[in-house]
């Protein structure tokens, strides 16, 4: 009689997170459906600065530390610029676009 009153109570339980993990299951998949519209948006947007200078450093195959070192700032600098935290002066920005072999106005130009 206990054991099948335990396996009662177990089994509502387990059947209680079933219906729990599919509802939010449900909930996820039904936010990434009304969010395409924002997904595609997002994907044509043009780059941020940091994401043109990220793009241009792998692009040339160079790492955080030797963009650093050839412009004359911290890897910690090329960091915050990549992750858009702070932006490059207008100096530095010069100095990336002729390290990377493009202009200044190219690499503005691909900036939203």
């Amino acid at each position: 009689m206990l054991n099948t009153m335990i396996f009662s109570i177990f089994g509502l339980v387990m059947l209680g997170l079933l219906i729990f993990f599919l509802v939010l299951i449900a909930r996820a998949l039904l936010k990434y459906i009304y969010t395409k519209d924002i997904r595609e948006e997002r994907s044509t947007v043009k780059k941020s600065l940091g994401e043109a200078i990220k793009a241009h450093r792998a692009r040339c195959k160079m790492s955080q530390e030797f963009v650093a070192e050839a412009v004359g700032v911290s890897r910690q600098a090329v960091s915050k610029w990549e992750l858009g935290t702070s932006e490059p002066s207008t100096s530095n920005l010069l100095a990336l676009a002729k390290l990377f072999g493009i202009s200044a106005e190219e690499l503005l130009r691909e900036v939203q």
